[in-house]
């Protein structure tokens, strides 16, 4: 029963970016209200908060509340071209093994910190900008998670190499589906939400430094810790 949320997260995700792929919603248009898209897809209404929550971060959407015109969840981008292309990865990336995801997300972002670390004054504006929403009190871990592959990708983006950024951008499904399901078995998030926060700010402080090698040891730690926590250890390789 506790991967049920997760799982029904991505439903969600899944149909909202469908629609947009093909095109039956675009710039402009509402989405149908949280009760209509709980009830056509069979979920909970938390669940397609934290579905919308994802779709804001990624910029496909933007949300607000109370009641008129400018109310709801409103498509402000359309999925074309690249951003097309990823959706479509995403989806097809569900059915990758999650030690070959592992394994490439190690790759991934261990050049990513590495490039990172290289660069005189690395632009981490938006870095900055998702290291301080994570720091706001009362996330529920969906909304963490989200938030933390949002951090994720941009340092990807920040690195400068387009191709791994999209490759990020492309896996972030596959990503999330199994990091939410390992929340659920952390008994206690709260503890493991803080550590998590001191390690990206480890890695962030590391690249600024331009500590080539503590800076992949971190991410590699990081990435290969939580999974550890979250008992996702088989086959995914070790820091050493």
């Amino acid at each position: 029963m506790p991967e049920q949320p997760a799982r029904a997260w991505r439903i969600v995700l899944e149909h909202v970016e469908r629609e947009l792929l093909d095109g039956r919603l675009g710039p402009g248009d509402r989405l149908a209200s949280e009760r209509d898209l709980a009830t056509e897809l069979g979920v909970g209404r938390s669940s397609v908060r934290e579905a919308l929550r994802v779709l804001e971060v990624m910029g496909l959407i933007r949300t607000a509340t109370g009641s008129g015109p400018q109310s709801g969840a409103i498509v402000i981008a359309t999925p074309t071209g690249g951003m097309s292309t990823l959706l479509r990865l995403q989806v097809a990336a569900q059915g990758f093994p999650l030690d070959d995801v592992v394994r490439t997300r190690l790759l991934l972002e261990d050049a990513v910190a590495a490039d990172l670390a290289t660069q005189s004054d690395p632009a981490l504006d938006e870095v900055g900008r998702v290291l301080d929403a994570m720091d706001a009190p009362g996330l529920a871990p969906a909304e963490f998670l989200a938030l933390d592959a949002q951090l994720h990708l941009a340092l990807a983006e920040a690195s400068g190499n387009s191709v791994v950024a999209a490759m990020m951008a492309g896996l972030r499904t596959a990503i999330e589906s199994y990091v939410q399901q390992g929340a659920a078995a952390i008994p206690d998030w709260a503890t493991m939400a803080g550590r998590l926060r001191s390690e990206h700010r480890a890695i962030v402080t590391a690249i600024d430094a331009g500590d080539i090698e503590r800076a992949r040891s971190l991410v590699r730690a990081h990435i290969t810790g939580y999974y550890s926590a979250a008992g996702l250890t088989r086959g995914i390789p070790s820091t050493d």
